[in-house]
């Protein structure tokens, strides 16, 4: 047995794309995949892609929430809001979700949709996917710029509804207008590192030592292209190559888990979720210690989701 806390999968978003559910066994994440994690608290995202806007975008949302309400009907799984659910959840060695958002496009260019994504049970929200949105440029856009008026106003009141912001896929202005604005902790959920990979989706070390100093949290990227300069060579050692190089930064209580299981294509010694036990001990065997191992596939997150808790404007 080993705890798992990873902060980004699109598994809900497949399970309604697809019409299907949480126990599909052809996906990387699948309940039944996981009995050997305990406890185990799962972000699970609502992607929304950037040809989604407006009412469309919001639809999406409602129907992906629709399927997580019928699927925790079915299944043994706690709905993690507060710290509070999460400590609760890790005491009794059960297993959570928290709901979490992949793209502002989500609140259809609305401060009031903010209010509705708390009430729904969102915590976390990645600002833009890869293109423009309402709230700004996102990591693909050519010249891009930073937080547009709206987003800024967005952010602030994301943070008076305790949601998080997630600035995986924000451009490189976007990212340092959240580091100057945000008053709380903030994520990059599902990150690696550009020094070890050289590609859009990673993070500087600047930008990486920006969110540690922060009190914020990384996750590390199973998506083989984020992993190293050949990308579809890439093995679970190269996850272990992306934390060794933020551990050199310091980064022993910023660095957590964010597979980005069932959104992208992952190294070729992992199948899925049934996969994480043997990376844990590859982690082991590589000479951490246990303590920072397990700080890292699970305090380390649940620490940040109590520290922006207690972080009030």
């Amino acid at each position: 047995m080993f705890s798992l806390f990873d902060l980004h999968c699109d598994t809900l978003y497949r399970a309604y794309t697809e019409n299907s559910t949480l126990s599909d066994d052809s996906f990387h994440i699948s309940v039944n995949k996981t009995k050997e994690i305990s406890p185990y608290i799962q972000c699970l995202a609502v992607w929304i892609p950037d040809e989604y806007r407006g009412a469309a975008a919001q639809e999406l949302f409602k129907g992906c929430l629709s399927k997580l309400s019928e699927q925790l009907e079915q299944l043994d799984i706690v709905r993690c809001i507060t710290a509070g659910d999460i400590k609760n959840t890790a005491e009794h060695g059960r297993k959570g979700i928290i709901l979490t958002v992949e793209s502002g496009a989500v609140l259809a260019g609305k401060l009031e949709n903010i209010a509705a994504l708390k009430k729904a049970g969102v915590r976390m929200m990645t600002l833009t996917w890869n293109g423009k949105n309402e709230l700004g440029d996102g990591v693909g856009v050519e010249m891009a710029g930073g937080l547009s008026p709206f987003g800024r106003e967005a952010l602030r009141e994301m943070e008076k509804n305790d949601i998080i912001a997630d600035v995986s896929h924000a451009s490189k202005r976007l990212f340092y207008d959240v580091a100057e604005l945000a008053k709380r902790p903030f994520a990059a959920s599902h990150s690696n590192s550009k020094s070890v990979c050289p590609h859009r989706r990673n993070l500087t070390d600047e930008q990486f030592c920006i969110i540690r100093d922060k009190g914020g949290i990384v996750g590390l990227n199973f998506c083989r292209d984020f992993l190293n300069k050949q990308g579809t060579n890439a093995k679970m050692c190269d996850i272990i190559k992306n934390a060794e190089h933020f551990l050199a930064l310091g980064g022993e209580k910023t660095i957590a888990i964010g597979a980005d299981f069932d959104g992208a294509d992952i190294p070729s010694d992992m199948s899925g979720i049934e996969s994480v036990s043997a990376l844990y001990e590859m982690f082991l065997h590589h000479n951490f210690n246990e303590t920072l191992v397990k700080d890292i596939f699970f305090n380390n997150a649940a620490d940040f989701f109590s520290r922006y808790e207690q972080c009030h404007n």
